[in-house]
């Protein structure tokens, strides 16, 4: 099971911050950082070596995990997509809350009913 942290630790925050707003460049996204998978709590960002953690990131009803590798050079980061094949969102990294009352409050003002489908922790 992933190692899910919510509040991103001050050490590991330039660095989120960082693979964030790259992310958010290269697509022309608005993600929000809403979680790292798998950091490693050892990680110095200024020791030199490049570590590699799961971003969890929303955009309005959306949210998506991408895996990165982030190495510091410098006053600045190094960000790259990292190769990996586990990229599935785990179960229980739902999108924050408060995203999914205002989607709602939309739908029902538009429609009689609306019909909400979950899968294993996806809505």
């Amino acid at each position: 099971m992933p190692n899910v942290v919510e509040e991103v630790p001050d050490h590991l925050k330039p660095a989120a911050d960082a693979a964030l707003g790259w992310i958010n460049k290269e697509r022309g996204t608005q993600f929000k950082l809403t979680g790292l998978v798998d950091p490693d709590p050892d990680w110095q960002p200024d020791s030199g070596t490049p570590s590699e953690f799961g971003l969890v990131l929303c955009e309005n009803e959306m949210c998506a995990r991408e895996q990165v590798r982030v190495q510091k050079h410098g006053d600045q980061f190094q960000v790259a997509m990292a190769n990996s094949d586990d990229t599935a969102i785990p179960v229980h990294l739902d999108p924050p809350e408060g995203v999914r009352t205002p989607w709602l409050d939309e739908q029902l003002a538009k429609y009689k009913f609306v019909v909400l489908v979950f899968y294993r922790g996806f809505w």
